[in-house]
């Protein structure tokens, strides 16, 4: 399993992280990864809102060719992005996991600001040691 970028939407749609982690991808600028963000916040509502499914939360993956993309939203309306190569199983997994350390080191963490840029380090540590073997 390649995971090839992460990143993590406040409940505004706002970019609070982004981690690559090939080294063979293009290199975005931060202003093309907040023109992401917010693009995908935008069509992550559209798509709740026309589902023909009742209840449905939206836009949750996204295949094409070249990358395989998987949304995981929480209750509280944070999105997890995790780009990986395609016709990759269980990216869901990697989604929750994600979140579960976000939750252990990030609103744990009693000088991280809600919904402000992920500044820690000890997240930055664990999610590097969770994906590196997955590389």
């Amino acid at each position: 399993m390649v995971i090839l970028s992460i990143l993590i939407l406040n409940k505004a749609g706002g970019l609070i992280y982004q981690r690559d982690f090939n080294e063979g991808l293009k290199k975005l600028s931060s202003n093309d990864y907040l023109v992401l963000a917010g693009t995908f916040h935008g069509v992550h509502a559209i798509t709740s809102r026309i589902s023909p499914v009742p209840g449905s939360g939206g836009l949750e993956v996204l295949e094409s060719d070249q990358f395989r993309m998987q949304c995981f939203q929480t209750l509280t309306g944070t999105k997890f992005l995790v780009f990986a190569e395609p016709h990759q199983p269980n990216i869901d997994v990697v989604c929750r996991r994600v979140y579960e350390l976000y939750a252990d080191y990030v609103m744990k963490n009693p000088f991280y600001q809600i919904e402000m840029p992920i500044r820690c380090e000890s997240f930055d540590r664990h999610l590097m040691a969770y994906i590196k073997p997955k590389q």
